[in-house]
């Protein structure tokens, strides 16, 4: 108990969470996300559902605790995708100004759908590390609220609550595997399972392992830009808070290939669960590991193709244009 109570202590001390954070990230988003099943379809993994969620990923989570928490009006953020479309579909429910800052190679469809649910979208060259600069300065700029895509406190509360409705319905799991790209998720999940009797196995791209090799280093590493088939996971290093939340409770870190995280898209397709590369990812890395007893994959996203064109078509009249903020 005094070992713990000194982790949580340390924690608190270079990220300002702890465990009661996710706590109350869950009661302040509740009314707005939708708490996903476990299913149990695949013999020796369930899966928990966040494909699901109602903006098609986990991000809704992060994304509705740190708004609701600052009172913005108005946002500018850097995304992937998946995050970009949740505060969208957020901000159109509120009526919030939101730009989103999409790095060259961002799915054209994720964009497609940001924009169609009303938000301003701007593209930069280079990769997530470019785009996260031009995000901020865009948002100290317009005197806009930034709210990154997992670097942040509440963002990482906000996710945490996957973590802990796992660990409310699946109490007897042995290991959770969770999706990392920024690590916002897998952070997240990690300050839920605090103190829990529970391994927390992080799986990354074969081509991008940040949190892997920054652990090894001792320290935050920046990788070259990934061209991994998850393109949601492209981040390029740790955060700031999220790197220390996974140094000291990350049991294990497994990285999988693009070749193996097509083969779990698609024995989760057969198995009538549409996932998006990004969203498979934790299964592929749970396929890798063999039988580990209790086990739970978070399908972190259902973004597919077609799940966009269908999101996109559904808004009318369509996107509504804003001009790029400037001043």
């Amino acid at each position: 108990m005094t070992a713990q109570l000194a982790q949580l202590d340390h924690l608190a001390g270079e990220t300002g969470l702890r465990p009661h954070d996710v706590t109350a990230a869950a009661i302040r988003i509740a009314r707005h996300i939708r708490r996903t099943p476990v299913l149990d379809v695949l013999p020796g993994v369930l899966l928990k559902a966040e494909h699901l969620q109602h903006s098609g990923s986990f991000k809704l989570r992060g994304a509705t605790n740190a708004v609701l928490a600052l009172g913005a009006r108005r946002i500018v953020t850097g995304s992937s995708g998946n995050h970009g479309i949740a505060l969208a579909g957020l901000a159109g429910r509120l009526g919030l100004d939101l730009t989103v800052v999409l790095a060259a190679g961002a799915s054209p469809q994720k964009a497609a759908l940001i924009e169609a649910l009303g938000a301003r979208t701007v593209t930069v060259t280079g990769g997530v590390a470019e785009r996260e600069v031009h995000a901020r300065e865009l948002a100290e700029r317009t005197g806009a609220v930034l709210v990154p895509s997992s670097d942040h406190p509440l963002v990482v509360a906000g996710q945490g609550t996957v973590g802990r409705e796992i660990l409310a319905d699946v109490p007897d799991a042995d290991t959770v595997y969770v999706p990392t790209g920024g690590g916002g998720l897998l952070a997240g999940v990690c300050l839920a399972a605090t103190g829990r009797p529970v391994r927390v196995v992080g799986v990354e791209p074969a081509t991008t392992p940040r949190y892997a090799r920054s652990l090894a280093a001792g320290r935050p590493l920046r990788l070259p830009p990934s061209a991994t088939v998850a393109d949601g996971l492209r981040g390029q290093q740790p955060g700031t808070v999220t790197y220390p939340i996974v140094r000291d409770r990350v049991d294990a870190l497994i990285a999988v290939t693009d070749a193996e995280i097509l083969a779990a898209v698609d024995l989760l397709a057969r198995h009538g669960v549409e996932a998006e590369p990004s969203g498979a990812v934790a299964l592929a890395g749970a396929l890798r590991a063999g039988p580990t007893g209790r086990a739970v994959a978070v399908v972190s996203g259902g973004n597919t193709a077609s799940a966009l064109r269908t999101a996109t078509a559904r808004q009318s009249p369509g996107p509504r244009k804003h001009p790029v903020p400037t001043s």
